[in-house]
């Protein structure tokens, strides 16, 4: 598929992979997000990232604002460099197959990473450190794709 500029000229879809997995990403860092906004309005917490300094190092009982904003930020650190990775193979010619199945393996290491790990008991859950690994070899195995390349 293709669209055309200026006067007819067709343009092919340059990023169709990436491009794809644009709307789940997005949807989960809007609800990574949101979870931080509640806290924040939930406990009257406008600024920092602590509601009780007290409870930082207490993985029993944690802060919950900084508990969420630690999931977002960790989501805001890995995506986006994955998304130019993926991106720089797309446009080099990477398999489009392989580059589903590296955001798809993403996508559910990054929510296994959050849901299954920071959010699960004692913040340090099975899926935290399948996430971390996991993202480390999405990134590497990108890196290597589009050096490949």
């Amino acid at each position: 598929m293709s669209s055309t500029i200026g006067l007819g000229v067709p343009v092919p879809k340059m990023l169709p992979v990436t491009g794809t997995w644009t709307l789940p990403f997005t949807a989960y860092l809007l609800l990574l997000t949101n979870r931080v906004v509640y806290q924040r309005i939930k406990n009257k917490q406008w600024i920092g990232s602590h509601l009780d300094p007290k409870k930082a190092g207490d993985s029993d009982n944690p802060d919950l604002l900084f508990l969420e904003s630690r999931c977002h930020l960790n989501f805001l650190e890995n995506v986006p460099l994955a998304f130019v990775l993926a991106a720089i193979a797309e446009l080099n010619g990477g398999d489009r197959t392989v580059l589903n199945y590296a955001m798809a393996a993403l996508f559910a290491v990054r929510v296994g990473h959050v849901e299954l790990g920071l959010r699960g008991k004692g913040t340090m859950a099975t899926g935290r450190p399948l996430g971390l690994f996991g993202t480390q070899g999405v990134l590497a195995l990108l890196a290597g794709y589009g050096t490949y390349l």
